[in-house]
């Protein structure tokens, strides 16, 4: 198993035009339990009726609230905070919790969530066909798909070779990238994000050709400068991710003096399935 999916990877689930945040956790998928009560309650504060519930199941001494986990999910602010989180084992035991004619349903859904992920486990391709139908189904076109799924590829020898040589933390993980995307663009990834107007949004995913492919080329000459170095420790690392991001910057900067705008402020908007500025 790719010692990668170690690594916290979020992203947004939809239930019924719910926003549901997970999280890949210990090689499974993560809940966060406050969107959880949205979906299934009319509650106008989720975090409230949370709170009240996680209260009340403590003082019946029921063992759900220790189903869960604190783990960091960004929120509508672009920032991440620490939130409640269970697994498929614990969201089930927390659903039935919840009086809800939304349960049944919800329950189907997150049964499948659940069996895919560990289809995904056992046949990675089975991720890949699917994160590539999904962007086929929001109207990306076939070339920039490829580049996308190449970037994930890189992204993730990239990543596992960081977790090996002594990067522990989502923090260590963030200053490493952002070394590389400011070498790469002069901008770190908020301040790229900001530009495209972001905020839960993937950056990866409203960048345009000419950016995935430096994003690639950092990220991929930062792997292979610290294979060829041995590198050790978030220092080397550091150094590596630098360098690795200021040969993707030169390459930026030749395009740009032969007139050609590299940063673009254009992300993609799935209403129109199509990149816009």
């Amino acid at each position: 198993m790719n010692p990668s999916s170690l690594i916290p990877d979020t992203k947004i689930a939809v239930f019924r035009q719910k926003q549901i945040r997970r999280i890949i956790f210990q090689y499974e998928w993560w809940f966060s339990v406050v969107d959880i009560c949205a979906a299934l309650t009319a509650s106008v504060d989720a975090s409230a009726y949370w709170r009240k519930l996680k209260q009340r199941l403590t003082e019946e001494g029921s063992e759900v609230v220790t189903f869960c986990h604190g783990l960091k999910l960004e929120a509508s602010d672009g920032k991440k905070y620490t939130t409640d989180c269970a697994n498929t084992e614990g969201i089930f035991r927390i659903i039935q919790s919840i009086p809800s004619l939304k349960a049944e349903p919800f329950k189907r859904w997150l049964a499948r969530v659940g069996y895919e992920r560990v289809q995904e486990i056992e046949d990675p391709e089975l991720g890949t066909k699917r994160t590539r139908a999904l962007y086929k189904a929001k109207g990306y076109p076939s070339g920039w798909i490829e580049k996308r799924m190449r970037g994930i590829a890189i992204r993730e020898d990239l990543t596992e070779e960081w977790s090996e040589r002594g990067a522990k933390s989502q923090l260590d993980y963030a200053i490493l990238t952002n070394d590389i995307m400011t070498g790469a663009f002069g901008l770190t990834v908020a301040q790229y994000k900001k530009l495209k107007s972001l905020k839960r949004e993937n950056l990866r995913d409203h960048m345009v050709d000419l950016e995935l492919i430096l994003t690639l080329l950092g990220e991929a000459t930062t792997t292979q400068l610290t294979r060829d170095r041995n590198a050790q420790g978030m220092s080397k690392l550091t150094r590596d991710a630098q360098e690795g991001g200021a040969v993707a910057g030169n390459a930026r900067r030749d395009i740009e003096r032969r007139g050609t705008k590299v940063i673009s402020s254009t992300n993609y908007t799935p209403k129109s399935k199509r990149l816009k500025t």
